[in-house]
Parts: C-alpha cells; structure tokens; sequence
C-alpha cells in the first residue's frame, strides 16, 4: 500500500514539473513578446519587400513611366538602443531636430513597427552608409523605388504618386492592410485609377543576424523567403508623340487639349495647361514642390479634360440639331430668319435656310428656334405653356444625356465631373417651384449658354459620336493591362445614342462648311489636302474674356481621330482652339508638321495673361484644385 502511494506521489511529482516546463514555454513562445524581439534581434530579422510599380508605355510601346532604384531607411524604436546621436545624424546628413521629430513620429505610429525614417537614399548614399549601420540598432534599409518620367508633357494624364495620408491608411478593411506608414500610393491620373494593378505584391525575406547586429545571411537559404511581384505593366493609348505636341501648343495658355480615337475611344493625348514638369514630384523633393504647386493660383495640378467644368457654347448647336430631326420637331429643310428671337447673331450672315446653313454658320436665332420648336410644338394637347416646357423638357433631357451630358462617361481617370444638364426639378428648384417657369425662361440653353455645363472631355466624346455617325466607347486611357493586353469590358462596348444615322447628314456637313473658307474657322487652320468636321465655340465667362472652344473629327469618311480644345480667356473657338485641334490632326494622319511657321505662332501666342485667377483657399492631399475652373450659373 506504502509503495502505491508512494508510486502516486511521484507520477504527481513529475506531471506537475512537466506541466510547469509546458506553460514556461507556452508563455515564452506565445504570450511574451520580449522572447520572440530577443530571437528576432539575436537571430532572425522579417524584411518586407517592396515591390517596383508598374511600369508605363505608350501605344508605339515607347516607355514612359518607369522606376528609379532608391532604399528607404526604416526605425523600430523599440529596439533602438545606445545610439550615438551626433554620429548618426552625420552619417546619414540630417540635424538633430529632424533626427528627434522623425523618431517622435515613428514612436507614434508604433513602438514595435517599424516606419519610415529616411526616405529614397540613392544607391551612393546608400553605399557610403552601408557599413556604419552596424553601429545603429533598430535601423534597416528597405529596397525602393522613385518614379522616373520619359516625358515632360505627360504629367496630368500620368499622374503621381506620393505618400499615403494617415487617414486612407486607417481605412484599409481589417485583414486586408497592404499598405503601411512610408508607403507611397497613386494619388492622380493613371497612378491613381490603376492603382491596384500598378502596386505589385508584397515579397518577404528572412536574414540571419548575430547579437550585433551584423548579417549572416538568408535564413535556411532563402527556403522560406517569399519574392516581391513587381506591379503590372499599363499599356496606354497615348500617342506620345501627338501628346509632347499638344503639350507645346498649350503654352502660354489656360485650357486643354483632347484626342481621341474614334473607333475605339482610346484617349490619344491629353494635356491640361498649365501643367508641370512630373519630375517635380518624385523624390526627397516631393513636399516642397508639392506645397508650392497645390497653392499656384492658376492650378497646374487641376486636370481640366475630366475636372473642369465650362458651357458648351455653340459646340452644344450640334446635338441640338440631332434631337430636334429626330423627334421631327424640325427638318433638314427647317429654315428661321432672326426675326422673333431674343438672342443676336454673332456673325454677319444671311438667314440659314436649313440645318446646314445653321451649323455652318452658327446662327444663334436659328437654334432659339430650334429648341423652341422641341420645348414648344411637342405634346400641344398640354395648353398650359407652363407644363408643355416641363414635359418637353423630361424627353429633351432623356435625349441629350445618351451623348454624355450630365453623366460620367466612365473614362479611366479619377474625379471625373458630371457637369450640368438642367431638367425639371434643377429648375422647379431655380425659379422655386413648378410651373413657375416656361421656354422663354431657359432658351439660354439653346446655343450651350445658362446652366448647362459639360467637361472638355464630353465635347471630344460628342466629337467621336459625330465621327462614329451615332455611338461612342466609353474614352479611357489604357489599350491593356499586363502582358495579355487585359482590358475593363466597359471599354469595349459601343453606347448608341438613339438617333437615326440619316440625321447626322446635315449636321456633318454644316461642321465641314464650318471649316472651309468662309466658315467660322480661322483661315490658317484650314488644310485642303486634310479636311477637317469641326464646330466652332464660344462660351460666354463671367469672369473676363469668353472661352474659345473647338471639336472636330477628321477625315469625314472612315474617321480616325476626334479632338477637341479648350482655351480659356481666348475669345473665338475658331482662331483660338481651331488652330491647336489642327495642327494635332496634321500631325496624327500624316505623321509630322508640314506648317512649321503656322506652329510656331500658334506656339507663341499667350493667352494666359487675360486669366483672372481665383485664391487658392485651401489644399487637399487626395484631390487637389478640385473646384472646378469655371462655376455654373443658370441664368446669364
């Protein structure tokens, strides 16, 4: 019986002491974190590895974008121990005040993480320290990258990148934080859209270290190590030699340029004046010459083609002759004198005695009657004028915002505006309340005036629908992404606008008489070997001088290329922005310029001296300049 007992008193004995040993190392292992820094410091160190960002071409496969190697200096303040101040801040070219406001604000961020330090050492600095890191616990070096840029005409379409601000770095989705303090992200243009496809796949390596802090090599030979996958390659459908032209044709100027092919909607050039050198954005330099480009009155990093929002002026008579022949509230043959209009002509011209005459000649009383005739002549059994406009203006809306007006088009760029296209509640709103408001309230609107307002890059689309007789493919940037050339479906799908193809007859033949002699269009910018299908525009500003405006297509049969041009302060679309969309085409169908000397004026001219700038109030990391150039009001 004794040595029964005695028998137990053992097995208990040992139980406990193993069960004592489990829990030591339960705790060591799972629950103490200083355990798990010691094996860290003294033998194995995780290092994340940045991938490199995709890289950028153009549709010749000419590169634009590409990746510049830099190594980003990271701090642990948990581990930093013993540091001899001055020392590092020699080594490493920094002041004391900067060393202690780095660290406060990686101890902020996190004690135990590491953060951001030192960013974008080249790889000289980077070898000049490489050694003296020995002496710096807590420190590490992380491969990085700066973008480099081919092209200096390229800033607003491309973009940049920058930073990522706390506050999108707290709104990553709990279990999907790819992004962390230092890490740059895509903040405008194709940067920031393909954002997910540009920033590749975190890699991580496992390094073997000594108690000093010396390396000793890959852990387990490199067995458990996980390689970065850089960021997919975008193949754009920048045209770059067509974009570096527009881009020196929109000098001295304020406004923008836009090409587009017509069959697919592929973007070929896309400038908003002024702009800037990209290479301003890139490296240690970044905040400096981003806080001085964000508060420049005149906006350079404001995208005008998509953020912008001006009137239409007469480039809107096109659509309206569209919906008018096809719900038959006028013919090809509709002819009007000035008489019984409000509005004056602006050209000196006989009356038009139908729709080809009045899109050549841009009569201003001849569209008064055409929108009349839409708001006024449909639905006639309604004998209340009052809610005749209203109902008439419903299917009047419906029609125009097939061509875009009012909508996003979807192009591949961020803030994208809608812009403006007033329906009945804009003004039941505007004149407070229902039938409180009639035709002779809003014919503004006829010749693109009052409160309808488009971006510029709706007017190129409008362009394309012309070309394509009746359709359009949403305007995007990218022809692929990726080797396989994959592409959004949304940019491969035709949008039909509803009008029948008979009716864009006259309508293109009123914008190619516009743009023979005799038409709106300036003299020199007309080509005899190269007809151009424009339609001139003026949108009136209250704010100093109208806005020259210009869309066209070439050539009428089989068309290639849609453009159009925007200058603010630059008076009459056809000898402003007519001569810019000319030259662009010369040089896109035929490959150069054959008018240098024409070029050259046009080069010369400066138009940015009639701009009246607004203050800049205020600034944003995330959308910068993003109130729009010009404020819609609705009544003139």
């Amino acid at each position: 019986m004794q040595d029964s007992n005695r028998t137990l008193i053992i097995r208990g004995v040992l139980i406990f002491t193993a069960l004592v040993y489990l829990g030591r190392l339960l705790y060591l292992q799972v629950f103490d974190n200083s355990y798990i820094e010691a094996a860290e410091d003294n033998a194995i160190q995780k290092v994340v590895e940045v991938p490199f960002r995709g890289t950028i071409y153009d549709r010749h496969q000419k590169l634009m974008v590409s990746n510049e190697p830099v190594y980003d200096l990271y701090v642990t303040p948990k581990k930093v121990k013993n540091i001899d101040t001055t020392r590092f801040c020699s080594v490493f070219e920094i002041t004391k005040e900067e060393f202690i406001k780095n660290l406060a604000v990686a101890k902020a961020y996190s004690p135990q993480r590491p953060s951001l330090f030192i960013r974008q050492l080249s790889m000289e600095d980077f070898a000049k320290v490489q050694d003296d890191l020995v002496e710096f616990q807590g420190f590490t070096f992380q491969t990085s990258a700066f973008r480099k840029y081919h092209s200096s005409g390229i800033a607003n379409a491309v973009g940049y990148i920058g930073e990522i601000s706390p506050k999108k770095l707290a709104a990553q989705p709990e279990g999907e934080e790819y992004y962390k303090q230092g890490d740059y992200i895509g903040l405008s243009g194709l940067e920031k859209y393909y954002e997910p496809y540009l920033r590749g796949t975190r890699g991580v390596k496992y390094i073997m270290k000594n108690s000093k802090g010396a390396e000793k090599g890959a852990y387990k030979d490199g067995k458990l190590d996980v390689p970065s996958i850089p960021g997919e390659t975008l193949f754009s459908s920048i045209d770059l030699a067509l974009q570096d032209l527009a881009d020196s044709l929109m000098q001295n100027k304020v406004g923008c340029a836009i090409a587009i092919e017509t069959g697919t909607g592929e973007i070929l050039a896309l400038v908003s004046a002024p702009s800037y050198d990209p290479k301003l954005l890139t490296g240690r330099t970044f905040s400096k010459n981003y806080g001085r480009l964000v508060m420049d009155p005149m906006r350079p990093l404001f995208n005008r083609p998509v953020q912008a929002g001006y009137r239409p002026g007469s480039t809107f008579k096109t659509i309206q002759a569209l919906v008018g022949l096809q719900v038959g509230s006028i013919s090809p043959n509709f002819g009007a004198t000035h008489a019984g209009s409000p509005m004056q002509c602006t050209h000196n011209h006989t009356p038009s005695a139908n729709v080809i005459m009045g899109i050549q000649q841009s009569c201003n009383p001849y569209f008064y009657q055409v929108f009349r005739r839409f708001i006024m002549d449909q639905n006639e059994s309604e004998t209340n004028v009052f809610k005749r406009s209203a109902i008439n203006l419903t299917l009047w809306d419906q029609m125009v915002a097939k061509f875009g007006i009012g909508q996003k088009l979807g192009v591949d760029l961020p803030y994208e505006m809608k812009g403006i296209l007033p329906d009945v509640p804009y003004y039941n709103k505007e004149f407070k309340g229902p039938n409180s408001w009639k035709y002779s309230n809003i014919y503004s609107v006829a010749i693109g005036e009052g409160a309808v307002t488009v971006s510029p890059m709706k007017m190129a689309n409008v362009a394309c629908i012309l070309a394509n007789r009746g359709y359009y493919i949403p305007p995007h940037m990218v022809k692929g992404i990726g080797k396989i050339g994959r592409l959004p479906k949304i940019y491969t799908e035709k949008k039909y606008v509803d009008i029948d193809r008979k009716h864009f007859d006259p309508v293109i033949e009123g914008m190619y008489r516009a743009c023979q002699p005799g038409g709106t269009l300036s003299s020199g910018a007309i080509m005899p070997d190269l007809p151009i299908i424009g339609k001139t525009g003026t949108s009136q500003n209250a704010r100093g001088a109208d806005h020259a405006i210009f869309m066209c297509f070439a050539p009428r049969e089989n068309p290639k290329i849609a453009v159009a041009v925007f200058v603010e302060n630059g008076g009459f679309g056809g000898s402003a922005s007519g001569p810019i969309a000319s030259l662009m085409i010369e040089q896109y169908l035929k490959g150069k310029i054959t008018r240098q000397a024409y070029k050259n004026e046009i080069m010369a001219r400066n138009y940015s001296q009639k701009v009246i700038v607004r203050p800049i109030l205020s600034k944003s990391a995330d959308v910068p300049n993003a109130t729009p150039v010009i404020k819609a009001t609705s009544k003139k």
